[in-house]
């Protein structure tokens, strides 16, 4: 296995798509394609979290600045 980003969701997808079709055509094993499963879905927790967080923080400057 070559060395990807996963940077962001749409990163995320492509992999996940990608592992599933290698599992299902028995190139991959099912406990290692589970563990990958797993870590991929806390990654994507981790980027929606860190989207989420500056969305937010962009809105407070927002609205600061229109207070101002």
């Amino acid at each position: 296995m070559g060395q990807r980003r996963l940077n962001t969701i749409q990163d995320l997808r492509r992999y996940l798509a990608n592992l599933i079709n290698r599992t299902e055509n028995g190139q991959i094993d099912a406990a290692l394609a589970r563990s990958l499963t797993y870590m991929t879905s806390i990654l994507m927790r981790a980027i929606e979290g860190g989207d989420l967080e500056k969305r937010i923080e962009e809105l407070e400057n927002k609205m600061l600045k229109g207070e101002k």
